[in-house]
């Protein structure tokens, strides 16, 4: 297809893309915003084939330095689509070619947008900060229409889907899974808490933010799962009517899952004055974790011989050897009902150890997590503070 330059340049400019002389003018206000926050979607860009993707990477891509805020920003603008939202993986440091460009700005109308990887509540924030530093008007509008499509995604019981709109599958379930609940629920409550880069926010949409947020930490709690008669954690994804754990990808079983619960009770312990229910909540959750965690064990990776997935490159593998030395770990996912470490491949029949698994999933996924930790090691703290009567765990 042939590219109208001319044309090109006036859609470019009618997005904001006008970064250049704001780059020069505000450098002294900051020397960069920091893009760590769509680290997960790059890695997804560059190393994960996707025949799905509307531009993939050109041979030595270049890419904006960190400092460029403008010109990632204008990058974001870019990929930001008709509804509000944002598709996942690309790279918003990525120098597009000018064919790159046209095919971003052609597929504006498809709505295939996500909180997946990162996605979304990201982008928002970043549009706030430099908004805040740059004052051009077309940061502003551009994060207030993705705020505006996190009320629009949310369901009435105050979940969020994967994807919205809402498309066949488990991107329907309301999905914790790689940080996109509690990716929008620490959006809002920075705008909640009074964030300055979202100082420009007008009270009406302040108050939609409220109301979304209390709906999001009530979904939450309701979320938690009773298993074996006691209150555990949670699933990374639950069905978005009844609420209950529920399947995702072949490999991803109805569980419950020790990583994206600890992201879950973290940001529940962040939360002053917490109510009696949020207490038993995160009483609940630590009793769980100081159960569930494994001794005696560490994953090891190791060189082995290259193969060529359907997915990527395979040039490792992991086994899992004793250690007495080994800090405690968990495992991704524990089976309801029987609350055994479990593990599962693409034909989602349930295995009990890593050594079953294919060596595509086992060295493609994270099967054990450490994350449960960082939970044990601020319980006593916040117990003391806010739950001094009980005591779940001693250290």
């Amino acid at each position: 297809m042939k590219i109208d330059l001319k044309k090109l340049a006036i859609l470019t400019a009618l997005l904001g893309f006008t970064g250049f002389e704001l780059q020069a003018q505000n450098n002294a206000d900051v020397n960069s915003i920091s893009t760590k926050p769509f680290q997960d979607g790059v890695n997804h860009w560059y190393h994960i084939k996707d025949e799905g993707n509307i531009v993939n990477p050109v041979e030595n891509q270049p890419q904006y330095a960190e400092s460029d805020y403008t010109k990632i920003a204008d990058n974001i603008l870019l990929f930001q689509r008709n509804n509000g939202g944002w598709p996942k993986n690309y790279d918003m440091r990525a120098i597009l070619t000018p064919e790159q460009v046209q095919k971003v700005i052609d597929t504006k109308g498809i709505l295939h947008t996500t909180f997946d990887n990162e996605t979304t509540y990201t982008h928002i924030y970043y549009l706030a900060q430099v908004y805040t530093v740059t004052k051009n008007e077309a940061y502003k509008k551009g994060c207030l229409k993705g705020i505006d499509f996190i009320f629009d995604a949310q369901y009435g019981n105050g979940g969020w889907p994967q994807y919205f709109p809402l498309e066949k599958g488990y991107s329907r379930h309301i999905t914790f899974n790689d940080g996109a609940y509690m990716g929008i629920m620490n959006l809002l409550k920075k705008i909640i808490d009074n964030d300055p880069n979202f100082a420009f926010i007008d009270a009406k949409t302040k108050n939609k933010v409220d109301k979304a947020y209390e709906k999001g930490l009530d979904c939450i709690l309701k979320m938690q799962i009773v298993d074996n008669g006691k209150l555990t954690a949670w699933c990374q994804q639950h069905d978005e009517i009844t609420l209950l754990p529920a399947w995702a990808r072949k490999f991803e079983p109805p569980s419950i899952c020790n990583g994206e619960s600890s992201d879950i009770v973290l940001f529940l312990m962040s939360l002053d004055n917490p109510n009696e229910k949020i207490i038993k909540s995160i009483e609940s959750a630590v009793q769980w974790f100081a159960a569930s965690q494994i001794h005696n064990t560490r994953v090891e990776t190791f060189d082995a011989p290259q193969f060529e997935s359907k997915y990527k490159t395979v040039t490792k593998d992991n086994r899992v050897v004793n250690d007495p030395a080994a800090p405690p770990i968990w495992t991704r996912y524990y089976e309801l009902g029987t609350e055994r470490p479990l593990f599962c491949d693409r034909d989602s029949k349930y295995l009990y150890s890593l050594a079953e698994v294919s060596r595509e999933r086992r060295v493609g996924y994270a099967w054990y997590t450490y994350s449960p930790q960082k939970v044990l090691d601020k319980y006593p703290k916040w117990q003391k503070k806010w739950a001094p009567t009980t005591a779940i765990i001693k250290q």
